[in-house]
């Protein structure tokens, strides 16, 4: 439904950063479905950890994140400039549940919770292959600078 062009488009983020490769499903005011190919290639694998590579818990909640942020720029009917972040800015009962390793395809399924006072909270799963990979709930908000 929406490939990297398109997100290239409506994130501000850039390699080695930008996290999602694609957008399969998008219900506008509900629910996203993404993906991101995890690949050795990735520049933390040399790090995290050598001769075991795993995905770092953090960059599959930033994965999680943007991808709610997709969805929250598509229910606005917005699209980010450089006068306006969409800032992560909080995270609850995060839990991670398997490994995700190079070679696994994380799948990122985010449906809106509620909007109240400018922050959007989210419901989020990363899954692979059908096996949950982390959860959490997930609040962003939308802030202009100058």
């Amino acid at each position: 439904m929406m490939d990297i062009q398109a997100i290239l488009k409506q994130l501000p983020h850039r390699y080695p950063f930008l996290l999602v490769d694609r957008v399969q499903e998008l219900e506008r005011n509900t629910r996203i479905k993404a993906i991101k190919n995890v690949t050795f290639n990735e520049p933390f694998f040399t790090g995290h950890f050598p001769g075991r590579p795993v995905m770092p818990g953090v960059l599959i909640l930033e994965a999680l994140a943007q991808a709610a942020g997709l969805l929250a720029f598509d229910a606005m009917g917005q699209v980010p400039d450089e006068n306006n972040i969409y800032y992560f800015v909080g995270i609850d009962s995060a839990r991670f549940k398997r490994p995700v390793v190079p070679g696994d395809q994380l799948v990122l399924e985010i449906t809106i919770d509620r909007v109240r006072g400018g922050i959007w909270k989210f419901n989020a799963v990363a899954s692979v292959e059908g096996e949950v990979a982390a959860e959490a709930q997930l609040m962003c908000t939308m802030r202009h600078v100058e």
